[in-house]
């Protein structure tokens, strides 16, 4: 069986983007990481994927990466949470692999209009990936308008006619539902981001759904909001959870705030699973690190930047390019959280 990057990452007890950075001779590792990795590398005899050069399939010469910041989860410490640092990293070697360039934009959701017209307008084999987290679709129609060969990732709407590509949060939040139910709990709490994005949205819808087909309601002494991408256990309050009619397992919209809640719970002595069972979303590498390991949603980040590419080479290349909407499906990654 042939080791892949994430095989690589999980022997040697790093990131992922750790992986990338060493195969790529970039800084931001430490030589002993950096020594660790390639350890493993020659042990297992890895061979990095690399495209033919006979490949007819035309490449990108330069991707640009549009990073919209705001108050939400894309923020000015965006590239220091997980995800969002999978996500860049898996870009960057996806286009490096077949000799192409990404270029990271960063601007400001406050000033969109004005920075949108200081941007460098798409020539030749390239075009701009939107990482689009954060935006409403005024904001993502604003900056149709401004550019052109544009692919949006990780968020949707389905009444706009681009490219889009991002996990499919209704599906991935369905499954983590109805695995909970057939874990045996019936009293089950939810722990919301304060911050409300289309990823979000769907997650709650479907994570309901679930619930409902086992006529199972959320108690809404149970259902509780916190900020999403904090990772330190501070400013979550377990006492309004464990002293107020506690519920016996929590899904947590995403993984940053199931990992507060098992450092918490650790701190308070509140014993996971048996006294709280906990759930994430993302699957980000933190949540191996924690005792007991995260249960979570997997999101496949390297096939969300395959497909953005592939749609953005679409529009770049082909003509007769429609306009495609992706949803990449999730899968349930059960450990010993729940």
């Amino acid at each position: 069986m042939k080791i892949k990057m994430d095989d690589i990452a999980r022997i040697a007890n790093v990131s992922r983007s750790a992986v990338s950075l060493a195969l790529n001779g970039k800084d931001g590792i430490s030589e002993e990481t950096r020594t660790r990795i390639f350890k493993v590398i020659d042990e297992y005899d890895y061979k990095p994927l690399r495209k033919s050069q006979k490949s007819h399939v035309h490449e990108l010469a330069t991707v640009n990466l549009l990073v919209v910041k705001s108050s939400g989860l894309v923020g000015n410490n965006y590239r220091s949470l997980p995800f969002f640092d999978s996500l860049i990293s898996s870009l960057s070697e996806c286009i490096s692999s077949t000799g192409g360039s990404l270029q990271i934009n960063t601007i400001d959701v406050n000033n969109l209009q004005r920075e949108l017209t200081e941007l460098p307008s798409n020539t030749g084999a390239s075009g701009t990936i939107v990482l689009a987290t954060d935006l409403t679709k005024k904001q993502v129609q604003l900056i149709m308008k401004r550019l052109s060969n544009i692919v949006f990732i990780d968020t949707y709407f389905h009444d706009i006619n681009a490219d889009f590509v991002t996990m499919d949060n209704y599906q991935g939040a369905y499954e983590a539902g109805l695995f909970m139910v057939n874990k045996g709990y019936r009293k089950i709490g939810y722990v919301a981001s304060n911050k409300l994005v289309s990823n979000f949205r769907m997650r709650r819808r479907g994570f309901k759904d679930a619930l409902a087909l086992h006529n199972i309601k959320i108690n809404n002494n149970n259902f509780y909001t916190v900020s999403p991408t904090e990772l330190s256990p501070k400013g979550l309050d377990i006492h309004q959870i464990i002293d107020h009619d506690a519920p016996d397992a929590i899904f947590c919209e995403d993984d940053y705030i199931a990992t507060r809640m098992i450092k918490i719970c650790l701190n308070m002595g509140i014993q996971v699973p048996k006294d709280l069972g906990i759930m994430g979303f993302d699957d980000i590498y933190e949540g191996t690190l924690l005792t007991p390991e995260l249960s979570t949603v997997h999101v496949p980040v390297q096939q969300i930047t395959n497909q953005a590419i592939q749609q953005l080479q679409g529009q770049v290349f082909s003509s007769q390019w429609a306009h495609q909407k992706s949803l990449i499906s999730t899968s349930v990654i059960e450990r010993k959280s729940i």
